[in-house]
């Protein structure tokens, strides 16, 4: 059945009984976190992964696939939607973002940790890249400096769509003791899709999927495949029933942002002893953009699980489904810990409080334009203070401290897409303009006043900063 189901994959026939395969044994426990609803639902999208499965895991477990090291991998987008379903969608691009996140519960409490020291042992380099001239139907595709794991494109959901990554860290450079020989950490393939708001903007969520995979250095993944298929072929038949065989593809499986996880009970941060520990970690946390507003003591239980959901809180919106606002306001910082243990309860206490981080750099920018500046200078050197004329600044925050994040934030201001931004300079000594980077951006200091203009005459704005 799923051979003659992943020809139909190979040779673009048909993609109306992809469903089937969600029927299989090897995904039934994937099914089981899904809400009694969606069991039998066809899922608006597919995504499939074009590296061989391991056939050395047990017939009730999750796939387990091995990826070389900078080897590119295809990963098919497919439309799956029914007649009728999704209308909003159709002739328009949809976002998706890729993610390569950690499966175990203790790297994923610890992963910025993880990657600024993988970063730091790897400067220059990414975790996850896009091998753009392989991908077909691919639009804007981007990776941000400061997210290695992360990249993200449009699509065209009608079209033929064919994204190749490129993974660039290792199993074993995260395990804990490093002495040869020891077992690499599995990671997740994450991907999220969303759909244009009102606005414009891709932040409704559609489709998540995800898979387990491990990453091993160049033929290091067809070493250990072989050497996993040459220990089954050496078992006795009845010993090979308990174990799935190996597929040519590696079909992501739905994670589901209305019910996202099992059942869990925590007592002193541990899990019950019914929640089966190979799920810890089955579902990673959504990319979606977190919720800005404060939770407020009038919201209903509804809207305080739309308030976990924004932000990243949903692994608990089953504990607090019956929470309304003022119920989750009352939590001391100890029940919060208690419930989601320390790493989740003290971000949720937090996020709770409205605790607001403070920016790395303030500066002020006044989009006044230059000549109005020269002359309200010219009235103040001639002694002329009776110019009733002011200049209303905007404050700009900036955390990652990059040319890339100041676009954006301009952008934000002028109610205009990044992309339609050129380039940035600033006004240096005698009037020279230098080109703004993230070290001229690293060296700024905190709440200096600018006065902003843009070059006209141009496809796209320039903007020059002068400092008052």
């Amino acid at each position: 059945m799923l051979k003659w189901h992943l020809n139909y994959l190979k040779y673009g026939k048909s993609y109306e009984i992809l469903y089937d395969v969600l029927a299989l044994p090897i995904f039934k426990q994937e099914e089981s976190n899904l809400p009694p609803e969606s069991e039998n639902k066809i899922l608006p999208f597919q995504y499939v992964l074009c590296a061989a499965t391991s056939p050395a895991v047990k017939l009730h477990d999750e796939t387990l696939t091995y990826l070389n090291q900078g080897q590119s991998y295809e990963i098919r987008m497919l439309d799956n939607r029914k007649m009728g379903e999704l209308p909003e969608i159709d002739g328009k691009m949809v976002k998706s973002i890729i993610r390569v996140v950690f499966h175990d519960r203790r790297l994923q409490y610890t992963e910025h940790q993880q990657l600024e020291g993988w970063r730091w042992n790897r400067p220059g380099d990414r975790i996850l890249d896009l091998d753009i001239p392989m991908s077909v139907g691919v639009v804007d595709p981007r990776a941000n400096p400061t997210q290695l794991n992360t990249v993200e494109f449009l699509w065209d959901p009608s079209k033929r769509t064919s994204v190749f990554i490129q993974v660039h860290c290792i199993s074993t450079e995260f395990t804990m003791r490093k002495h040869g020989g020891e077992k690499g950490v599995p990671f997740r393939i994450q991907i999220d899709t969303f759909k244009e708001n009102e606005a414009g903007e891709y932040t409704e969520h559609l489709h998540s999927a995800s898979c387990q995979f491990k990453v091993f250095k160049p033929k290091g993944a067809d070493r250990k495949q072989k050497t996993d298929r040459e220990k089954m072929e050496k078992r006795a038949p009845q010993e090979k029933e308990k174990y799935q065989p190996s597929y040519e593809t590696t079909i992501l499986t739905e994670v589901c942002i209305c019910s996202p996880w099992p059942e869990i009970t925590y007592v002193n941060n541990s899990p019950s002893p019914s929640f089966n520990s190979s799920h810890n970690s089955l579902f990673c946390p959504f990319s979606l953009p977190p919720n800005k507003q404060n939770l407020l003591p009038t919201a209903t239980p509804q809207e305080a699980q739309q308030w976990l959901h924004r932000n990243r809180f949903s692994p608990f919106c089953r504990l607090f489904s019956n929470f309304s606002g003022a119920d989750l306001l009352k939590l001391t910082r100890e029940d919060v810990i208690q419930i989601c243990g320390p790493a989740d309860g003290i971000r949720l206490f937090n996020a709770l409080k409205g605790r607001v981080v403070r920016p790395r750099l303030t500066i002020y920018v006044c989009q006044e334009s230059q000549q109005q500046t020269r002359e309200q200078h010219q009235k103040h050197e001639n002694g002329d203070g009776s110019s009733n004329t002011f200049f209303v600044y905007h404050a700009i925050y900036l955390d990652e401290l990059t040319a890339v994040e100041l676009t954006e934030k301009l952008a934000q201001l002028f109610s205009i897409s990044p992309r339609q931004i050129s380039q940035i300079f600033k006004q240096g000594p005698t009037g020279i303009h230098v080109l703004v980077s993230d070290e001229m951006i690293q060296n700024f200091q905190d709440e200096m006043c600018f006065v902003l203009d843009t070059m006209k005459g141009m496809s796209k704005p320039v903007f020059f900063f002068s400092k008052y």
